[in-house]
């Protein structure tokens, strides 16, 4: 009999009745989209996984702690045979059959009259991969291609420029700490969608070079005690551009609201009624000292990090910052946009109590093909900046967490 390739189909089982045999690996992996499906889930199993068992904790599940007994699978519209058994899953897989319940077998594809397809999930498409045929099955195949179909979906490149979903209204991208694979998938899809994008100095750079011809690059870069553009003027373009009927993306480096102005953006769109969606980023306060083998906690080194402006002086009126607070904690100090202000602050923090031998990292330019690590101590911070030329954007690092990597990257 000559064998046919599958007939692809999306089953809808919310509020219908599951059935999963075994708690082990492979039920661990497939349950998780049977619980976002809605489905009525039973477990059949004397043990489970851990992480199955939180499942059932958590009232996602029903679990009926047990091996496979016939008539499990009365009722049920869809049942995932997963034991160690061979012989229960070859009962379970009958029972299956006489009940017409289509049924997938972990341990035998060519036995089951259900396959599980290599599944991926993009801005409300599901991607799903079969092999044609049950022989010569490969699901590292059929994975690589769902990898493939699902990154074109996210970053825009699959789908041709004339059919891409565009939004008019403006997006507050955060691109992280200026490595181009550190922003989100969904805020590189909304690049590859964007007429207009206002970026950043911070922002990743090397994306903007992937953008089609006709999207408009404004330059909103703020270099520090150069050529700006203003708060004001950043405000009226991207209103300017939204009403025009653009997809507007503000590209900001980090995240839009860590010392980024993403909530004045934000609300001056508000009063100018112009829908907004914040994509948060990774901040370069976690992921520059992660980058440079510093962990911003560690186990019995420090519980907490604390994450300050250091762009005015500790003595200048502007600052909203407590440092003799500070001073006080034990735990990790970050500071963003101190470099030329790290003297005052060292000089402040050990004031207050600091040790002058509090060791300190500046990370420059972190997780760019240009970062480098310089350390130092409170004491010697001020002279090694002027020394070593360190120049922004910097991310500073005070405390033990310093010395905690097993070396000091070159």
């Amino acid at each position: 009999m000559a064998e046919h390739p599958a007939y692809p189909v999306g089953l809808r089982l919310s509020g219908r009745r599951v059935v999963v045999l075994g708690g082990g690996q492979v039920a661990q992996r497939r349950l998780p989209a049977l619980i976002a499906a809605g489905a009525d889930i039973v477990l059949v199993s004397p043990e489970a996984t851990p992480s199955v068992e939180a499942m059932a904790d958590a009232g996602e599940i029903g679990w009926v702690r047990r091996r496979y007994e016939d008539g499990d699978l009365a009722e049920a519209w869809y049942a995932l045979i997963a034991t160690s058994d061979p012989e229960a899953n070859t009962a379970a897989s009958a029972e299956a059959e006489r009940h017409r319940v289509w049924c997938v077998r972990s341990d035998d594809a060519d036995r089951a009259t259900a396959w599980t397809p290599a599944t991926g999930h993009s801005e409300g498409v599901t991607v799903a991969v079969l092999t044609t045929h049950a022989r010569g099955r490969d699901p590292r195949h059929t994975a690589a291609i769902r990898d493939a179909v699902v990154e074109g979906l996210r970053d825009g490149t699959l789908v041709a420029p004339h059919h891409r979903t565009r939004t008019a209204g403006v997006a507050l991208v955060g691109g992280g700490p200026g490595d181009p694979d550190l922003i989100t998938v969904r805020g590189r899809r909304l690049l590859a969608e964007a007429d207009v994008v206002i970026a950043d100095r911070l922002g990743p750079r090397d994306l903007l070079a992937e953008l089609p011809p006709h999207v408009e690059v404004i330059d909103a870069a703020k270099i520090p005690y150069g050529r700006y553009m203003a708060q004001e003027a950043i405000n009226n373009a991207l209103i300017e551009h939204a009403r025009q009927g653009k997809a507007v993306v503000r590209l900001k480096g980090g995240d839009p609201y860590v010392f980024g102005r993403g909530m004045e953006e934000v609300q001056a769109l508000a009063e100018a009624g112009i829908a907004c969606t914040v994509v948060p980023g990774i901040s370069s306060s976690i992921s520059v000292p992660g980058a440079a083998g510093i962990p911003v906690t560690h186990r019995g080194v420090a519980h907490e990090f604390t994450v300050v402006s250091g762009h005015v002086a500790p003595d200048d009126e502007r600052s909203l910052v407590d440092w003799p607070a500070l001073a006080r904690l034990t735990g990790t100090l970050v500071i963003l946009m101190g470099v030329d202000k790290i003297g005052k602050i060292a000089e402040t923090l050990v004031a207050h109590g600091k040790s002058p031998q509090t060791p300190v990292a500046l990370v420059q330019e972190g997780t760019t093909a240009a970062q480098r690590r310089v350390d130092a101590t409170l004491a010697t911070v001020a002279e090694t900046v002027v020394a070593e030329d360190v120049k922004p954007p910097a991310v500073i690092v005070v405390g033990e967490v310093v010395r905690v990597g097993p070396a000091t990257p070159a």
